[in-house]
């Protein structure tokens, strides 16, 4: 008897193991929809959702669409209907996905805006990010201390970059930046050769990398033939090695003319391998690992009717609606604290940086 009850308590044990993994998964599927796999940045970000939301036993779909505006409202619609029960989206463009939002709520999915705000849509539930305004006071701030521009140096040199368009969040960048660099603009401290200021003339389609070269380029041959660029405003670490490979075409980088301080955004790894070079100045770390959790427990609370968890109610107006954000603290990266932020925290292997 002994044996046959210890055969039975032994088999249904067995059998709540094998089914705890299967009722994890009965939450239900979340599309989760990414704009490119062409920044490590956003495939980091893809995986990271991909775990955490297996954590709480949901079905994510991952799908990418490659900065194809057409691609990723097809890819939309088809989370739909194929029963999503929450939509996780990194818009390529904030503006472009009113219809299929609308096809969304009608079916009472839930939409959370991921680092990008979705505009011109009231089907926009919350959003989940990164101080964005603050990003651009830490990268205007670290050019103000390199160059000492508080303790009254100066003149120096700036050219500026922006990022794409049609991504708000690029507006964000460029304000903050510019909150802490206009003063000393409109001083004198800090002059700007192109006088090209503003998104409208100093933005970058997609974040290319490529058109921030060439741009550039252009900006070295029409205004730096006899003077130095002291410093480069640049949001985006893709943008930035655009611009390093710029510079280095006509001479920085060497011993008798160092490379200007430049900025960037997202710790990519061939970034934080100039920055460790002497290349890159300094980066801008959103550790997406918490963005990954952050969001994971919106989607989590959405599907149990728990109260979402928002830290800002005002900031962020698509147009339609201020939309419930959480807002997460970004961190300067530069060759003072890499090691400590990105490999002692996990973020990337040693061996990766080498």
């Amino acid at each position: 008897m002994k044996s046959f009850v210890a055969l039975v308590g032994g088999a249904l044990m067995a059998a709540a193991m094998l089914a705890t993994p299967a009722a994890a998964q009965q939450k239900g599927k979340v599309g989760v929809s990414m704009p490119t796999k062409s920044s490590a940045r956003w495939i980091a970000d893809g995986q990271g959702l991909v775990q955490a939301l297996k954590a709480k036993g949901f079905t994510p779909d991952l799908q990418y669409a490659e900065d194809e505006i057409p691609n990723q409202l097809s890819q939309i619609e088809n989370m739909i209907a194929t029963g999503a029960k929450v939509l996780v989206i990194a818009a390529i463009d904030g503006t472009t996905l009113s219809d299929v939002l609308q096809q969304a709520s009608d079916r009472g999915i839930k939409v959370i805006a991921y680092d990008r705000l979705i505009r011109g849509s009231k089907n926009v539930d919350y959003y989940a990010t990164f101080d964005n305004f603050q990003v651009g006071v830490l990268q205007g701030s670290y050019i103000v201390d390199k160059l000492g521009l508080k303790d009254g140096k100066g003149p120096f040199t700036v050219e500026l970059f922006g990022g794409s368009p049609d991504d708000n969040n690029a507006y964000f960048f460029y304000d903050g930046a510019m909150s802490v660099l206009k003063p000393y603009i409109d001083s004198g401290k800090l002059t700007v050769p192109s006088k090209q200021l503003g998104m409208d003339k100093v933005s970058t389609l997609r974040w290319d990398g490529a058109a921030a070269q060439a741009r550039m380029d252009n900006l070295l041959s029409a205004f730096y033939g006899n003077k130095r660029l002291d410093a480069v405003l640049s949001p985006y670490d893709g943008i930035s090695i655009g611009i390093i490979s710029s510079l280095k075409g006509v001479g920085y980088g060497s011993p008798d003319q160092p490379m200007p301080v430049i900025t960037g955004q997202d710790a990519e790894l061939p970034s934080v391998k100039a920055i460790i070079r002497g290349d890159q100045s300094m980066t801008v770390f959103k550790d997406t690992r918490e963005l990954a959790k952050v969001t994971s427990d919106m989607v989590d609370a959405i599907s149990t009717g728990a109260q979402v968890q928002v830290n800002d109610t005002k900031t962020y107006n698509n147009g339609v609606k201020v939309v419930p954000s959480y807002l997460l603290k970004p961190v300067t990266v530069d060759k003072s604290n890499w090691q400590k932020v990105l490999v002692d925290s996990g973020y990337y292997k040693a061996q990766q940086v080498k």
